[in-house]
Formats: structure tokens, sequence, C-alpha cells
């Protein structure tokens, strides 16, 4: 048996493998497939409304929130967010936590002045900043809420920092229950929680919009795009679908709040076992471990790698570190089974038993 514990593209319902497969060959037995509709016929305009529907639903949205589905991944909307929200002459507020929190940084400073609210950067991007000195006049505050590579994530969400909140969101999107109309945008990409790589998630606050100076070019003006309806150009069709048919299913398995509970349940068995075994340690802080990355190392690069080509010949996937840091990830999106964690685990006490 295969376990995927793949950090993206990652693991989806098989559901949802089925019914994309099926479209692939026969679109809703209309004799085409999805891949050849076009994005301005019925069919489709009817997908692409479902998905937003479902997830105004699923993060119970008020009407300021607008729902985009955009190309480019998340690494696009760290330019796209300060081109929109940031005046040459203004401040933004970024948290630096980790990789992506990195990035998003390096292109905001782009587009106007960006000041270190809080940083894990003296942890090794260990900890969540738990303190953030965040500047009154900033025209937003940005968070990782989740950083994949760093396996940490937070848990305290800073609502009340006096500014707009802007949120990456794309490896816990939709894995637990947030006031998701505190935030003035949120940004996915769908290639772990919610569908198929080449469609990222846009959840905007219209009231943030049309304060900016600049020239906005058509394509990365966000008002343009909500008049359009996601169908300024050309929407990637297929990605859209599957995001469509993984928010059917996730609402199917009882939504956000049901999602949770799976997951924390999920999170609690792997990191109890992992802080029973002297072999593996834990480089994250406790409070901010995340529940959708765990990250965990070997401190003997020999054995290390022994027990990598054991998992693999096991069946467990996805479970090497990223390149940039080395050691183990075990990514539990929402779609992974709390039996593929168990086999795990168990593979890992069987493992630190053989050494002793």
């Amino acid at each position: 048996m295969i376990h995927n514990f793949n950090s993206g593209p990652s693991i989806l319902p098989k559901q949802v493998f089925e019914q994309a497969s099926q479209a692939v060959l026969n679109f809703n037995n209309s004799g085409l497939s999805i891949l050849e509709i076009g994005h301005r016929t019925p069919q489709f305009e009817a997908v692409l409304e479902e998905a937003r529907s479902l997830v105004k639903e699923l993060m119970q949205l008020d009407d300021d929130h607008e729902v985009l589905f955009l190309h480019g991944g998340a690494t696009t909307q760290f330019m796209q967010i300060p081109m929109n929200l940031l005046n040459d002459n203004q401040i933004a507020s970024y948290t630096e936590t980790g990789t992506w929190g990195g990035k998003a940084i390096k292109e905001a400073k782009l587009f106007g002045h960006v000041e270190i609210a809080g940083s894990g950067k003296d942890t090794n991007y260990t900890t969540i900043p738990h303190q953030l000195n965040v500047s009154p006049t900033a025209a937003y505050l940005h968070i990782t809420t989740n950083e994949t590579i760093a396996g940490t994530q937070w848990h305290n969400i800073p609502y009340d920092a006096g500014v707009p909140l802007v949120a990456d969101m794309s490896s816990d999107i939709f894995s637990r229950v947030l006031d998701f109309n505190r935030f003035g945008l949120i940004y996915a990409g769908a290639q772990k929680n919610m569908g198929a790589a080449g469609v990222n998630l846009v959840v905007v606050n219209q009231q943030l919009l049309g304060k900016v100076n600049r020239n906005i070019p058509s394509i990365l003006d966000y008002r343009n795009h909500i008049r359009e309806k996601s169908m300024i150009n050309t929407p990637p069709v297929f990605a859209i679908y599957v995001a469509m048919l993984t928010l059917r299913w996730l609402k199917a398995e009882g939504g956000v709040s049901e999602m949770e509970k799976r997951n924390a349940k999920k999170a609690k068995h792997f990191y109890d076992t992992l802080d029973s075994l002297p072999l593996f340690r834990g480089p994250v802080a406790k409070a901010d471990r995340s529940l959708m990355n765990a990250v965990f190392v070997i401190d003997n690069a020999a054995t290390e790698k022994e027990f990598l080509d054991q998992a693999k010949s096991e069946g467990f996937y996805g479970i090497k570190g990223h390149r940039s840091v080395g050691g183990f990830r075990a990514s539990m999106y929402n779609a992974l089974s709390y039996e593929s964690v168990e086999a795990l685990t168990q593979f890992m006490q069987q493992f630190a038993a053989s050494k002793g």
C-alpha cells in the first residue's frame, strides 16, 4: 500500500481522481472532455460558480469578500498583493517565519517600504514570533499561516493588529476553523488542500481595493478579475474543476470543522510518537508545530539515509525533507487518512527498535 505524504502537489481524495478522470473523457455526458470545452460555455460557468459558492459557504464569508480563481500560484501573489494594496510611500508590515514569508517580503520591497513586525530568524525559523511590532500606519500585516518547509504554524492569529490582515494559507487552507471575514485578503495555491496545481484561490475584501496611486496592469488588478468573475482571460479550467470537486468532497465530509478534528487527531498521534522515540528529533518548538507539515530529523546522516530508503521500500512517499533543510517531512493534509499516519508511526517505532 502507498502512503502519500508529499508536500505538494499532494494527496487528494480518491473519488476526486475518479470523477476528474471521467470528466477528461466525457464531461457531464456531453461527449466532450473537460479539457476541450469553452470556458465561457454554460457548462464551465456552472463549475466556476459552484466552486466560488462552495468557498463562500465553507468559509462563511460576508458580502464584502469576493472569491477569485487566478493563474500563477501563490508566488504571483507575493507581488500582486503589494501592487494592489501598497503605495510607494507606504509601509507594509510582514512577519518573517521561513522560506515563504521571506519570498513574500522580497517582492513587497519592490512596491513600498517593508517593516518586519516579527521574525523567527534567530531560532532558525523553529518558532513563530508571538510579540509583533506593527506600525499603526501600515497598509496591512502579512503572515504565512503555515510554513511548509519550516514546519511551523500560527495557532493564534493576530486578528487585532490594528491594520488589515493578509495571509498566505497555501498549505493549511480549509484545514481548520478561522474567522475568515477578519482577513483583508487570503491567498492559497490549490495543490495542497484544495485541488490540483495550476490555480490560486484569492479571497479579498473589496473595501481594500482602489486605494493605490500607481497604474496597475489590467491582468494584475483584482478589481478587473472581480468584474469579470475570474475570466478576464482563459482561466485554468481543469484545475478549477478539480478544486470544485475537492470542495464538494470537503463539504460532504462535514466541512472545515470536521477537517480540523481529523487533522488535530492525526497530528497528535504523530507528534506523540515522535516525542516518544529518542532516535528522532523534532526541531520545531512544540507550541508552534504545524498540524499540516511535521518536520523531524535523525542526528546521524547514515541512519537518516537508511530510514529514508527503508521508508520508500515500505510505500511511504514524500517524507524526504526539503532540500534547503534536510531531514524528513510528513505532510498530513485533509485527504490523508489517519491510517496512513498510523502506518508511518508504526514504521518509525520499528525502525527505532532495530537501532536499539
